[in-house]
């Protein structure tokens, strides 16, 4: 079902029979699944590789679908996944006028680059998809060149770009919401407990720039390492230092939480002085229970409907998605929708970073002209060992920044 305001731009993209709603999900950054913790929390697995070639739907708008359908390891899992939403948002979408040109990029760049040129030489006037990074890069030198805008999954921002635009779930807008929410709820003096990784990097210099944007002050930034002997370490010069803060970001991840938690109690770390501030990867039931950060806040979309989704998934494949799969699922129904309702700008640039935005799966969301997205993101909290929202995600994204 679509919903489309005329004179005040916003599609509605509505899963069929419920309310938009959204969840929780960490996309692929530059080092594919394990890039992000927290990454693929499902062990549902996925249907067998279909072969490059494919296509999906029978109408005149064609669209490229580059997928890691034959990767190694878990990217194969996840490309499948998110080849089966596709299907799956052409099946509810009515009277799709899209054929999706099925391409498999291997997981790799030269894989993507060949893809992109086989759905263009076929017709696409849009390419959704890669999954992973380099990837991106490679597919979108193909599509500018050709004039044809991209949506990829990738969640590392360095690889967006005019035309580019990242369907996905980038940990920079976890930070932006939880910390600005910390901010109206008094919190003003910031300390920081990052991984020493890729994603500890990345969460970091959001952090740094959030707190500062809203006039706070960064106390203390430590950084951990996977080895329980450096991980007590680093949490035995933090916790003096949490005297002068009022709250502790620690965007640490499901496999993580619990060592680094216990490091936190037996260090004197106390929750109810010092205020617990993660991202979306604390969205797992292990990192719920954690008695460290019980009352701590963090940013995602909100649960009802990824779950909504997936309870379709379940019935149509007889396996459970990745969680990334709302992303190919919302690609192509927005792609669907703007066939229907934008002729021939349908996948212009001025379309496509509407500053209204869309409404998927997973929520509201938009482009910007430089490519990267604003998700509308609740605010959630650790209660007694369960995931409550504090915070409801917005309806609407509101002006545009500058």
């Amino acid at each position: 079902m679509l919903r489309y305001r005329h004179l005040a731009p916003v599609f509605r993209l509505s899963i069929p029979t419920l309310a938009v709603a959204m969840s929780l999900a960490l996309a692929a950054c530059s080092g594919g699944p394990s890039g992000l913790p927290g990454f693929d929390n499902s062990s549902g697995q996925a249907q067998p590789a279909q072969s490059t070639g494919q296509t999906l739907g029978n109408g005149k708008v064609k669209v490229g679908l580059i997928l890691p359908l034959t990767a190694e390891g878990q990217g194969a899992v996840v490309g499948n996944s998110l080849r089966n939403a596709a299907e799956m948002a052409l099946a509810e979408f009515p009277g799709a006028d899209l054929t999706l040109l099925v391409k498999d990029d291997r997981g790799s760049p030269e894989g993507a680059q060949a893809a992109a040129q086989e759905a263009l030489r076929e017709g696409a006037e849009l390419i959704i998809g890669p999954l992973f990074a380099p990837s991106v890069q490679a597919a979108g030198q193909v599509a500018r060149s050709a004039g044809k805008p991209v949506m990829a999954f990738s969640s590392d921002t360095s690889v967006a770009s005019r035309g580019v635009y990242l369907l996905s779930f980038p940990p920079e807008n976890d930070v932006n919401r939880v910390i600005a929410y910390a901010s109206t709820q008094g919190r003003k003096s910031f300390a920081a407990l990052v991984p020493d990784t890729a994603y500890g990097k990345v969460v970091e210099a959001a952090f740094q720039q959030a707190v500062a944007s809203l006039g706070g002050r960064v106390v203390i930034i430590e950084r951990f390492g996977a080895d329980q002997g450096a991980m007590r370490a680093s949490v035995s010069r933090l916790v003096p230092a949490l005297q002068q803060a009022d709250a502790l970001f620690v965007p640490a991840a499901a496999d993580t939480m619990p060592a680094l938690g216990l490091a936190l109690q037996q260090a004197g770390y106390d929750p109810a002085k010092v205020k617990p501030l993660g991202t979306g990867v604390w969205n797992d039931a292990n990192v719920a229970r954690v008695p460290a950060i019980q009352g701590g806040w963090f940013a995602s979309p909100d649960t009802a409907g990824f779950n909504a989704f997936a309870g379709r998934y379940q019935a149509r494949f007889n396996s459970a998605p990745t969680r990334t799969a709302t992303l190919a699922y919302d690609a192509v129904s927005l792609a669907a929708a703007l066939a229907r309702t934008q002729g021939s700008q349908r996948f212009s640039e001025s379309v496509l970073t509407n500053a209204s935005g869309f409404a998927g799966a997973d929520g509201v969301f938009r482009f910007r002209p430089d490519g990267q997205i604003d998700r509308g993101l609740a605010v959630l909290e650790l209660r007694n060992g369960q995931i409550v929202t504090v915070n409801a995600a917005p309806r609407d994204l509101g002006p545009r920044s500058q």
